[in-house]
């Protein structure tokens, strides 16, 4: 909530939202259309870089409170020595994020239409 309100705050000190008020828009309009569609890029980045750091934090959790998941699968893995575990968690984990990297990318192009003309 605060990147979000550093970044909404960023963005109605700019040019272009004095430009749509002058045109006599509405506030709501003003606020919603043009400023928080450009206040969201940097939140929908910091998720995806957050989501790795969930996923980190995911193992050490699991394995405190013995739940049973992805972390604590494979601290079982490397302290069994069971190669084929880790590699396949580490597969699936990189390609969650790159997922979740590609869906930051698509919603790059959702939000801001100077992205679509390039």
């Amino acid at each position: 909530m605060r990147h979000t309100r550093s970044a909404m705050i960023e963005a109605l000190r700019s040019d272009y939202i004095r430009t749509a008020r002058a045109k006599g828009l509405r506030k709501p309009a003003v606020v919603l259309r043009h400023g928080f569609r450009n206040a969201l890029m940097p939140v929908v980045t910091m998720v995806t870089f957050l989501f790795g750091e969930l996923m980190g934090g995911a193992v050490l959790t699991e394995q405190i409170f013995t739940i049973p998941g992805f972390g604590k699968l494979m601290v079982d893995g490397v302290f069994t020595r069971d190669y084929a575990v880790v590699q396949g968690i580490v597969l699936c984990t990189a390609i969650a994020f790159i997922m979740l990297n590609l869906l930051a990318d698509i919603l790059y192009i959702l939000i801001n239409p100077k992205l679509r003309k390039g």
